[in-house]
């Protein structure tokens, strides 16, 4: 018999009893449906961490103290107090470091900062002037404390523009005062509308001269991170391992395992952030793909209660000379396409929703999400779903096969 005659054959029954087979693609295409949406989100989330994570340029180094946590027991050891003016002179020197661009030595701790009646809490960013070339960030309104300031310990500020808007409204900030944890100071600039640069929100921040911060706001003599940037992409891992050697050269380091601070660049941090979304992605694939599984049983059920109600179709085929393998196929082919539609049908529902979500996300949520449509999830879904249909249609397909004629054409 021929492939074509036993395709239409099979598609006829699959139309004899159309809502029977629009129940039984449900959780294929529920399944179906999971894996595109998880996906495309999943790709979505991992381009917006990225966008952020990229925004510090790919040549900025970042160090920080304590060893690089490898599970929540080594977490804590990221507050440590390694940090301090010596290393910041230690690396800023070319003989030390060699392609070292800029480096600025950052502080940060929540506070309450407040204007008159009005107050917010946020983050107080300590650092230099460097930290606008190396976010490239600058200010819209006003300028940034200079060198000088923060020789002076200066009391002035630079303001995100969630922090203007919420205190001071329509009025002008540059060259008012605000308090931070009652010390007055003085508003030299405000930052314009950026969102969140890999670290930093910088909307929501007021950023102080390092020095103003560490003796007069949070009474520290370490520093939380030193940002610096080399020259070129070119000359990064050999300035990477300069600030290495230099750090635990004044440590009295001599074992790397026993570091007291870690140094990531933008590429190591992407690929972390790629590795977790990764998996993260895979276990609620894998859970979504549960439902295909679910969906395969129903469907071999279904095709079994199908070849008993076809008993004598299956007969007087056999009859007029059908074999074994021709009503096999035919139930195989039933089983197969009913699992490639409910496929099909699921991967244009979970376009559609991955759609809607990232409208949601970015219209609603104001986030710079990008809407992806995986491919390798839809031939995965495509493929899967086709494969369950083979396997779980073959019990029945082989049940049908081998049903004696004269047995078939006697069923009642």
């Amino acid at each position: 018999m021929k492939l074509k005659h036993t395709l239409n054959t099979a598609v006829a029954g699959l139309k004899t009893n159309k809502s029977r087979s629009i129940l039984t693609i449900l959780g294929i295409v529920i399944g179906v449906t999971a894996i595109i949406l998880i996906m495309a989100v999943g790709r979505g989330g991992e381009e917006l961490i990225l966008g952020q994570i990229r925004g510090l340029g790919s040549r900025t180094i970042i160090i920080e103290p304590g060893r690089e946590p490898e599970g929540p027991s080594s977490f804590a050891e990221l507050f440590t107090d390694s940090l301090r003016e010596k290393e910041v002179m230690a690396l800023k020197k070319p003989s030390n470091v060699q392609g070292l661009k800029e480096l600025t030595p950052v502080v940060m701790q929540p506070a309450v900062v407040a204007r008159e009646s009005e107050s917010v809490r946020t983050n107080v960013l300590g650092a230099s002037d460097l930290i606008t070339k190396i976010l490239d960030v600058y200010p819209s309104e006003g300028i940034f404390f200079s060198e000088e300031d923060i020789r002076q310990r200066a009391s002035v500020a630079v303001i995100g523009s969630e922090i203007k808007e919420k205190l001071f409204g329509p009025s002008d900030a540059v060259g008012a005062q605000i308090k931070i944890k009652d010390r007055t100071f003085r508003v030299l600039g405000v930052l314009p509308p950026k969102g969140q640069v890999s670290l930093f929100n910088i909307d929501d921040l007021v950023a102080v001269p390092y020095t103003t911060a560490q003796d007069y706001l949070f009474g520290i003599s370490f520093y939380n991170i030193i940002l610096a940037q080399a020259e070129s992409d070119e000359i990064l891992s050999r300035t990477v391992r300069d600030v290495e050697f230099t750090i635990r050269e004044l440590h009295n380091i001599t074992d790397p395992t026993k570091d007291d601070f870690h140094v990531t660049t933008q590429a190591d941090i992407a690929a972390r952030v790629g590795t977790v979304t990764t998996i993260l992605t895979v276990l609620l694939v894998s859970v979504a793909a549960i439902s295909l599984v679910v969906g395969g049983v129903g469907i071999m059920n279904i095709m079994l209660v199908s070849v008993t109600e076809r008993t004598k179709e299956i007969g007087l085929r056999k009859a007029i000379g059908a074999k074994n393998r021709d009503v096999m196929l035919q139930f195989l082919l039933e089983s197969v396409l009913l699992t490639a539609l409910g496929g099909i049908v699921g991967i244009i529902l979970g376009a559609l929703f991955a759609f809607i979500a990232s409208l949601v996300l970015t219209r609603i949520l104001a986030l710079t999400w990008v809407f992806s449509f995986p491919v390798s999830a839809a031939l995965l879904g495509l493929g899967v779903s086709a494969g369950v249909g083979l396997l779980f249609g073959l019990y029945p397909a082989r049940q049908a096969a081998k049903k004696s004629p004269m047995e078939a054409l006697r069923y009642e």
